[in-house]
């Protein structure tokens, strides 16, 4: 199912073009990726999402119909620039956004002991944002942002400021918000982030969408079919095997296993080279180089642009 629908969405501010003619198709308990470069576009069309502006031209549908002002209350949004009142308590803070959100005192009471007793922060409880760390404070807005359990998670940059341990702790709670139904929109410039955590992706630059896809089919369309076998065996003959149909990229050779980097310069892959290789050395280890979703960005983005 469609859960969220972007349809030809277009946004002009003051001369300066913000999106131009993007769709993106958000599916029902999908992690989706929302990536670009600065300035690309991204945050205009998050902020459409949240009805803080509105597109010039296209449609936005949820859950198979128009947006609607009331979807607001089932949307959770955690910005990349945090909006904790720095002097407010803690405890009242939260409470305070969980009813802006529809909750009673008495929900939020028993959803943030929940979330303050899973994250460690009951010590908090009576302290200012202010005298909070970075990471700290991040916590407590994430809290904020999924206590009246929103069907569509907005994150932007949501680990910025987190030491790994923290980052990790962040990333578990997002996939099990996921597992539980949530659909959530991911915008990071965190690639292995997106690896860990994206199911499918959108790359938005200059205002427009370039890329869409699963992300194991988009790494996939970019690999280069090369190859780095690490073998026990004689080099001049499987370089002499080779030399028609791969290129050696890379040889190193030591007193264990000797080394390879091979190009298959006619596109085809580990099974055809593996037939050649193995009856003249001994396999030690395999692989292929798959491109990563940082290295795909950075090819996709710079093509783009020339």
């Amino acid at each position: 199912m469609d859960f969220f629908v972007a349809e030809n969405v277009s946004k002009t501010y003051s001369g300066h073009q913000a999106l131009t003619d993007v769709s993106v198709n958000i599916k029902q308990g999908q992690v989706f990726g929302l990536l670009g470069p600065n300035g690309a576009g991204k945050t205009t069309l998050i902020r459409i999402i949240n009805q803080i502006t509105a597109p010039d031209t296209g449609k936005v549908f949820f859950e198979g119909r128009p947006l609607r002002s009331t979807d607001i209350s089932r949307i959770g949004y955690l910005p990349e620039e945090r909006g904790l009142y720095k002097k407010m308590k803690v405890g009242e803070q939260a409470i305070y956004l969980a009813q802006l959100k529809g909750l009673s005192r008495r929900d939020a009471l028993k959803k943030l002991r929940y979330w303050f007793e899973k994250f460690e922060m009951q010590a908090w409880w009576d302290k200012k944002v202010m005298e909070l760390s970075k990471g700290m404070q991040q916590k407590v807005q994430f809290v904020c942002t999924v206590l009246h359990e929103p069907t569509l998670l907005i994150f932007d940059e949501p680990f910025s400021g987190f030491d790994p341990i923290n980052a990790n702790l962040l990333k578990h709670e997002i996939l099990n918000l996921r597992e539980q139904g949530a659909t959530i929109i991911f915008s990071t410039h965190n690639m292995s982030s997106v690896e860990e955590v994206c199911d499918h992706i959108a790359l938005i630059n200059n205002s427009k969408k370039i890329l869409d896809g699963n992300i194991y089919d988009l790494k996939s369309s970019y690999r280069t079919n090369t190859f780095d076998v690490e073998y026990k065996g004689e080099f001049t003959q499987l370089e002499r095997l080779l030399s028609s149909e791969y290129e050696i990229v890379n040889h190193v050779e030591s007193f264990h296993s000797n080394k390879m980097t091979i190009k298959h310069m006619n596109g085809n892959g580990n099974n055809d080279l593996l037939m050649k290789v193995t009856p003249h050395a001994e396999i030690v280890s395999f692989s292929e180089q798959i491109p990563s979703m940082n290295e795909v960005f950075i090819r996709v983005v710079q093509e783009n642009n020339k």
